[in-house]
């Protein structure tokens, strides 16, 4: 019964502070997808370009001429090629281990601050639906306060409980759909990360001292 009467005197504090916390996630949502989309255009180039320009560097073997291409690029999919070329001296394995470290690295960076986008979209509603259960205890005292009658006050309650429930849902909506729309960005900008690097690896063990003798040894 102690517990009971805890509750529901945590209930009389009102549904406010429940749409106020989902206010502030919103903003901070509004910050995350603004940061999250301004980093990924500032790490962005035009693929398409991008290897078509690299990939006859590396059928020609011209190394160099790739790293300089590279260079003007700011994309992750150009740092991730040129962490390969900076081991390729070691051997293709060599140049496959360090591109796959650049691309977890990457991976890693593309994906901050996205777990909290996930974390608000999956629960926010059940924030305002907190909001829409304090609103009707407090509509149920009130109504047991005015003796059964509806007055202006019940009303308000009502109001304030429905409202909880939809502020929780608008706060979830930008917050899911911005959360997909990103991961599916990351998913794309591996990929193509993941075809320049079996290109460049195509190469370099084609050119590699094992790949050059085994005509050799079949003669």
């Amino acid at each position: 019964m102690e517990i009971q009467e805890r509750l529901t005197a945590f209930a009389m504090l009102g549904a406010g502070w429940v749409m106020w916390l989902l206010v502030g996630l919103s903003v901070i949502c509004l910050g995350v997808i603004l940061e999250r989309a301004y980093y990924y255009l500032a790490s962005s180039d035009d693929f398409r370009k991008l290897r078509a320009d690299a990939l006859p560097l590396i059928k020609k073997g011209d190394l160099k001429g790739l790293r300089a291409r590279l260079d003007q690029s700011r994309s992750f999919e150009a740092k991730v090629l040129t962490a390969g070329l900076e081991w390729s001296d070691d051997g293709p394995e060599a140049a496959a281990e360090g591109m796959a470290g650049a691309q977890e690295l990457a991976r890693l960076n593309m994906d901050r601050n996205l777990a909290f986008l996930g974390t608000v979209g999956n629960n926010a509603p059940f924030v305002g639906l907190l909001g829409t259960v304090i609103g009707i205890i407090r509509s149920f005292h009130e109504l047991n306060q005015s003796q059964g009658k509806l007055s202006d006050s019940l009303m308000s309650e009502v109001g304030e409980a429905l409202v909880a429930t939809a502020i929780g849902i608008l706060v979830a909506l930008p917050a899911v759909a911005a959360f997909n729309f990103f991961q599916r960005l990351i998913k794309t900008r591996l990929t193509q990360s993941e075809s320049l690097t079996h290109e460049l690896l195509a190469h370099l063990r084609g050119t590699s001292p094992k790949a050059a003798a085994a005509p050799s040894a079949a003669e």
